[in-house]
Order: C-alpha cells, then sequence, then structure tokens
C-alpha cells in the first residue's frame, strides 16, 4: 500500500492538470448595475466533438483515510466538478506516462472552490466528503467512448485533508 497526504488545492499546483474554478479576488467586471461581480471564462472547456452539457452527479460521500486503485480519463472532452454545497471535496489527480497514470497526489478544494480537469487528464472518480454529494458536472455530450480505465497495481491511501 502507497500513501499520499492529500494538501490544499492551489491554482498554481493544479494547472498541470486543469483550472481551479474560484471567485476570489476583484471581479474582471461589474454587471448587473454593479450588483453583481462576473468572474470571467475561468475555465477551458475542451471537446474533440460533440457539444458541452450540464448534467447533475451525486455521490456517497467518502471518509478520510481513503484507499483507491481506480483512476480515469476523457479523451475526448474536459470535465468541470461545481459543487451544489459549501463543502470541499477531494481532488485525485495523476501525470500522464507514456499512456499510463503516473504517481497520484491528492488536493482538497475549500468551501465555494470547483475545478475543470483538461481533456485526456488521469484523475479520481468523484469523492465527496460530505452529504448530499451533489455536483454539477460540465462535460461533453457525443457519440463514441470518452472514458479510459486504469487500476494501479498497488492500493493508495490517502491521508490528511480539511481540518
Amino acid at each position: 500500500m502507497s500513501h499520499l497526504t492529500a494538501r490544499p488545492i492551489t491554482a498554481a499546483a493544479f494547472s498541470p492538470f486543469g483550472d481551479l474554478l474560484e471567485a476570489s479576488g476583484p471581479p474582471d467586471k461589474l454587471i448587473n448595475e454593479g450588483a453583481c461581480g462576473r468572474f470571467h471564462d475561468r475555465a477551458k472547456l475542451d471537446f474533440a466533438d460533440g457539444r458541452a452539457g450540464i448534467s447533475l452527479f451525486k455521490a456517497e460521500p467518502r471518509a478520510l483515510p481513503y484507499s483507491f486503485d481506480l483512476v480515469e480519463r476523457h479523451p475526448e472532452g474536459s470535465q468541470a466538478f461545481i459543487p451544489m454545497s459549501r463543502h470541499p471535496f477531494l481532488v485525485i489527480v495523476a501525470p500522464d506516462e507514456d499512456g499510463r497514470p503516473g504517481t497520484p497526489q491528492a488536493f482538497f478544494t475549500s468551501p465555494g472552490q470547483a475545478i475543470n480537469y483538461h481533456r485526456s487528464t488521469w484523475h479520481g472518480v468523484l469523492t465527496p466528503l460530505h452529504a448530499p454529494g451533489l455536483f454539477a458536472v460540465v462535460d461533453r455530450i457525443g457519440a463514441g467512448a470518452n472514458l479510459e480505465e486504469y487500476r494501479y497495481p498497488v492500493l493508495w491511501t490517502i491521508e490528511g485533508g480539511p481540518l
């Protein structure tokens, strides 16, 4: 068994895998007569074909320590996960090493943060840490296979996480 320590997600640390979505700092512009700040175009949606769709996912909450051996990727499109509650969730990613995932990394989000995986990024399954585990997901809707799975030969266990 191999161990990982989850650490707080930052835009810089997550950038090789995707986009961190959050409304921090000043907005890009004010709209609605100045009553709404727009944080503009924060995710790179990328689809080989098809179209963008919004789905709702309801995942069972997990507890730390959390063990896994399965990761997946979507070669035909990016995938954004936007929590519909203000709870942190676990984000597992791995670099691509000649078509297979390398050593995984684990992050946890803060309330109000969402993520967008770049196309073909190896990542763990949706891992909320609190109920209800409800997410809006923006991803590719189209014909053809868009899922590759990989099982590590060892079980990885993630420790640490949000306080």
